[in-house]
């Protein structure tokens, strides 16, 4: 099995859903952020690092390792170098798997399966649709962090790399939950109950 770290991308304003997503919850009250770091952590992912908007105080959740932008209004590319840069300072991973913090439905077997691919990266599939988790292997992440690679999104990124697909039977990976309807929507489409 493959050696690989996880990156959360929680650092935004969450304008849509009228606050930080870190903190959304879903209806058993646990936020967001705790449930990415779960599924994370029970895929095998370490270390795991969470980008999250500046001035936060660390959330102190086992296995995490936080890193607050620097300033608000980053976009999504100079969120990722962030979040990356500070994955880079742990040794000893390969892959790093990197879920959006409103995608907080995605199976932990289904992180395991993208990080055990040989691919540079990997993006899963689902019905015809991408989503996330992506995976990156350490070589695309190094040449990010020294410039070699600098692209507006991390779309451009995937595809200058020749990004393999995967399909997969986990509707997670396309459930954005960036509003609360959308939370809801994802919820009722796969079934999932909260007592």
């Amino acid at each position: 099995m493959t050696h690989f770290a996880g990156l959360i991308l929680a650092g935004g304003e969450g304008r849509r859903w009228g606050g930080p997503k870190a903190w959304a919850e879903l209806p058993d009250g646990t936020s967001f952020l705790e449930r990415c770091v779960g599924i994370l952590g029970d895929a095998g992912a370490v270390p795991i690092v969470a980008t999250l908007p500046p001035n936060t105080v660390d959330p102190q959740l086992e296995g995490l390792v936080t890193a607050p932008l620097p300033e608000p209004g980053l976009d999504m590319f100079a969120s990722l170098v962030a979040g990356l840069s500070r994955l880079a300072d742990y040794p000893n991973w390969e892959v790093v798997s990197i879920l959006p913090v409103d995608h907080p439905l995605v199976s932990a077997q289904t992180v395991i399966a993208l990080s055990n691919t040989t691919a540079r990266a990997t993006i899963p599939k689902f019905k015809g649709k991408h989503g996330h988790p992506v995976c990156l292997r350490r070589s695309v992440i190094d040449q990010i962090l020294d410039g070699r690679m600098s692209w507006p999104t991390l779309r451009e990124v995937m595809r200058s790399v020749d990004a393999v697909d995967m399909p997969v039977e986990d509707a997670g990976v396309v459930s954005n939950c960036n509003t609360p309807e959308a939370l809801a929507g994802a919820l009722k489409n796969l079934g999932v109950h909260f007592p």
